[in-house]
């Protein structure tokens, strides 16, 4: 069906794709970079930015414990944004041509990482330490998930109209 393929559709659509996916990875990058300035990418940071460092002396920067209040705004607006984030690039992943296995994996993937790092942050806040592990793989398996998505999109939509 060449009405449904990336590469097959009109310039202007195009150029709105492109500009879509340029200003989400803003966004979406910077929002790396903030969980990097929050928590330095280690689990021991995870856990002080959720549970806070009050009994660490030697705490350079002093974090408390977030309420529960703040865990499910936060957890609330990510799930949902992050959740139409990846339903807007599923549905372009699902315009490119690419092996159904590939296809599928970059469409339902996202959603299952969403699941794990925001629901394993609130089983962190309840206590559940060791979810930070679940956090830190899940959030990297997601961006890479993005990331492949979204080179894919880009490739595809400059690649020229096939006969």
């Amino acid at each position: 069906m060449p009405d449904n393929r990336l590469k097959d559709l009109g310039s202007d659509v195009k150029f709105l794709i492109v500009a879509f996916l340029v200003v989400l990875s803003i966004g979406f990058y910077s929002g790396i970079l903030f969980v990097d300035h929050t928590t330095s990418s280690s689990p021991n940071g995870i856990v002080e930015n959720y549970l806070g460092n009050e009994q660490d002396e030697n705490a350079s920067i002093m974090k408390f414990r977030k309420s529960e209040r703040e865990m499910l705004s936060l957890i609330h607006g990510h799930v949902l944004s992050m959740a139409l984030i990846f339903f807007a690039l599923g549905f372009l992943v699902s315009m490119a041509e690419l092996n159904k296995f590939w296809k599928r994996f970059l469409i339902l993937e996202p959603f299952f990482s969403i699941v794990l790092t925001f629901g394993g942050m609130y089983l962190l806040w309840k206590g559940m330490n060791w979810m930070t592990y679940i956090i830190m793989l899940s959030g990297i398996v997601m961006t890479m998930v993005y990331t492949a998505s979204v080179i894919i999109v880009l490739w595809q939509v400059a690649s020229k109209t096939s006969e």
